[in-house]
């Protein structure tokens, strides 16, 4: 199964930021804004000098991560519109830099999969192994 929905990956693709949130081991959460993109069904980012950020030390630790891209269709009728990703998240060593990779295990989105105006219904699925996210 794949992570992503056709409409979904459009929608990801469109998008130049998200927010993602860590957290330490004690519970202590981070959340940041930072660019990102689709690699197949993860999620990856980077950026300058990440060894130096709270999430990059959370990672290390507790490699939990949830990940919100939205945005507002239209404010007349109210039409919000993302996808929350919770999943694995690891530290990549690449030629560039470390950098994120994110892996689903649980997928909700709203508004993209059915653009009917107004308050949309929100769409969960378990695209990982583990069920309990």
């Amino acid at each position: 199964m794949n992570a992503f929905t056709p409409a979904e990956l459009e929608y990801l693709d469109s998008q130049p930021l998200m927010r993602f949130a860590t957290a330490s081991p004690s519970g202590k959460p981070d959340v940041a804004p930072v660019i990102f993109e689709v690699d197949d069904d993860d999620i990856l980012t980077s950026g300058f000098d990440i060894t130096r950020t709270v999430r990059y030390r959370n990672i290390e630790s507790n490699p939990r991560a949830t990940l919100v891209i939205d945005d507002l269709a239209s404010v007349d009728p109210w039409s919000p519109r993302g996808v929350k990703i919770i999943g694995a998240a690891a530290i990549e060593q690449t030629p560039r830099g470390p950098r994120f990779r994110i892996t689903p295990d649980v997928v909700i989105s709203w508004g993209i999969n059915d653009t009917t105006p107004g308050i949309p219904k929100m769409e969960r699925r378990v695209v990982g192994d583990r069920p309990d996210s």
